[in-house]
């Protein structure tokens, strides 16, 4: 109703009138769609697409005033925007009619039009697609199939909205329900669909699952490193010189533990407490020390650095490292001496950070525990290393229940965990439950992250500035919120904000869906409305966690944001006062780590729609 509504205002743009009027035009005549079409009369009113007057309503015409560039994305509900940076955070709304030839990801150049209010506030900037300046897929994964006398490739990509046709020339070998690539794509007239020719039928490769080696190309994730890193990383070895054990400060002989999902195979995180004398306790969160291994400039940190941080797919993970050092050498395996770089916290019983240290050390871990294992311990009290875990958990509350009073956001989590069968096959999916095991070990990496982001501005203040990498997350974008304020009153919710939410009020709203129907959805949505959270080497805070200094530091054998962080914090720590990068020169990486990062979320988020259609 709303689009026959606009369509008709559009095609009428120098009449106004009245409801009752503009209901006999649309054939309107039930008590039910008529309230409907005044709800969106008044909606549209508000958008600026009409002028109100009275009673009566009228087109505002929009007004070409520029052009720009940007990243054409396709949203989930078909509609598109387009991004004059990468990293989205508002963007120009386009209507599925002005696509024109883009595919999703394509840069592309558009007129701008403004949507205003009487009174000249901007409220919406809308355009249309004149033409693609750069296409993001070169090539484009799918099925084929033939229909009549065409065969067609359907995108694996549900964003690519147009299905591809293969002339018989172009088959390549391709025969209807082969996996194919298809390259060479032609696409001048938006009326009739992309053309182009099969580059490659794909087949398994050395075991890998089909749906990893096709994402991987789509998204152009490299499942195999140079022979130079390979070379590199089987040079490092596993022993520790003792000399290096000696700089280091020593907690072999301490409770070490580690807890990870069952699948982990890349330990990057482990924990330790012991209670003083005096009552308080000292924690120890242990974190990889793989800058000790992986040595600026080398072919290892080259190649770590382009892939930016490992992709988790549902049949399998394309690692940042080779697996010599994420599943070996680096990772915290049981009963083995490794290197690490620990935030140690002196902790009143209430959760209060008395006292922090920075420190590289050497572990031994005691036990790997699942999520599930230390679960068990909480709700039981008892098992290996009971006390240990049932002290941390109960400091991990008292973590949370600050964080959550100082203004972080908590969103329902809408993760999926996929059960495999012995062979690969996939049997089933189920909702990930983030329980208290969960949550025990997110507080300490967020404490590691945050006292480590502190830690960097109080030296700034002290000395001189330090260029740094921060993870930054920015208020949101008022029209984003203002409309999914809009979207969660009309199923029923009340809503106390407009457009520059407190994470309090947003986090009442979450509080008032959860356990209903509506949770999921709005959840999702709520996060969409978000600002992405991205690498700077300007903090302006982080909005979501509501902190003021954050950082990554607790996962470097998967994220290279806390390998650099890691260098970064040694080396200033080691020359006192010097700084490793220059600011100019980080600012960049944090640029492209961004956008490795944005590319593994959209590359995982395949994974998981794909399965689930399998299903």
């Amino acid at each position: 109703m709303k689009n026959k509504i606009k369509a008709y205002f559009q095609r009428n743009a120098n009449f106004s009138v009245k409801a009752k009027q503009l209901a006999k035009h649309l054939d309107i005549f039930t008590e039910q769609d008529y309230e409907a079409m005044k709800a969106f009369l008044h909606q549209l009113a508000e958008e600026g697409f009409l002028a109100q007057d009275g009673k009566r309503f009228k087109y505002i015409p929009r007004t070409v005033d520029k052009t720009v560039k940007g990243e054409f994305n396709i949203q989930q509900d078909g509609s598109g925007f387009v991004f004059k940076d990468k990293v989205p955070g508002g963007g120009y709304y386009i209507s599925s009619r002005y696509f024109n030839t883009a595919f999703h990801g394509d840069i592309v150049e558009l007129s701008v039009a403004a949507k205003e209010l009487r009174g000249g506030n901007r409220v919406l900037m809308t355009g249309q697609i004149v033409s693609v300046i750069e296409r993001k897929w070169h090539e484009i994964s799918g099925k084929i199939t033939k229909e009549g006398s065409f065969y067609i490739v359907k995108p694996d990509i549900p964003e690519i909205h147009r299905n591809i046709y293969v002339p018989e020339s172009g088959l390549n070998g391709a025969t209807p329900g082969d996996r194919v690539f298809v390259g060479e794509i032609e696409w001048s007239n938006p009326k009739i669909n992309p053309e182009g020719k099969v580059t490659e039928v794909v087949g398994k490769d050395e075991g890998v699952d089909i749906d990893v080696i096709t994402i991987a190309r789509e998204y152009n994730l490299s499942l195999k490193f140079s022979k130079k890193t390979m070379e590199e990383a089987k040079e490092i070895k596993d022993e520790i010189p003792e000399e290096e054990i000696a700089k280091r400060e020593d907690f072999r002989h301490k409770n070490v533990f580690t807890i990870d999902p069952d699948d982990a195979k890349d330990f990057d995180d482990a924990l330790s407490i012991e209670k003083f004398e005096n009552g308080n306790y000292e924690i120890g969160i242990h974190i990889a020390d793989v800058s000790h291994y992986v040595k600026q400039d080398s072919s290892l940190d080259k190649e770590a650095f382009e892939r930016g941080n490992s992709v988790y797919l549902v049949g399998g993970v394309i690692p940042m490292l080779p697996e010599e050092l994420s599943n070996g050498i680096c990772s915290l395996v049981p009963y083995k001496d490794r290197l690490t770089y620990s935030v140690v916290v002196e902790m009143s019983p209430r959760g209060k950070v008395l006292n922090y240290r920075i420190v590289k050390t050497v572990i031994n871990s005691k036990r790997r525990f699942t999520y599930d294992d230390a679960q068990k311990v909480i709700e039981t009290g008892t098992g290996d290393l009971a006390a240990e875990i049932t002290t941390l958990n109960k400091l991990a509350v008292s973590l949370r229940t600050k964080r959550m009073k100082s203004g972080s956001i908590e969103f329902g989590s809408d993760e999926v965990k996929f059960v495999v069968g012995s062979t690969g096959e996939i049997l089933g999916v189920q909702r990930k439950e983030l329980k208290e095991s969960n949550k025990l070990v997110e507080e300490f990496m967020l404490l590691a992250n945050r006292i480590v982001a502190e830690h960097v501005n109080k030296k700034k203040r002290e000395t001189e500035i330090i260029p740094y990498v921060y993870r930054i997350h920015d208020k949101p974008d008022k029209e984003k919120i203002r409309e999914f304020g809009r979207f969660v009153k009309s199923l029923g919710f009340i809503v106390n904000f407009s457009d520059s939410p407190t994470p309090q009020q947003i986090n009442a709203l979450m509080e008032a869906v959860k356990h209903k129907e509506e949770e999921v959805l709005i959840s999702e949505l709520a996060i969409r409305s978000m600002a992405k959270a991205i690498y700077s080497t300007e903090n302006i805070g982080h909005f979501g966690l509501g902190f003021v200094f954050y950082t990554h530091f607790t996962s470097p054998i998967r994220r290279y944001a806390d390998l650099l962080i890691h260098r970064v914090l040694h080396y200033h720590a080691e020359t006192k006062g010097k700084s490793l990068y220059l600011e100019v020169a980080l600012r960049g990486m944090c640029s492209h780590i961004s956008l490795t990062e944005r590319t593994a979320v959209e590359a995982e988020r395949l994974s998981v729609k794909k399965n689930i259609l399998s299903i």
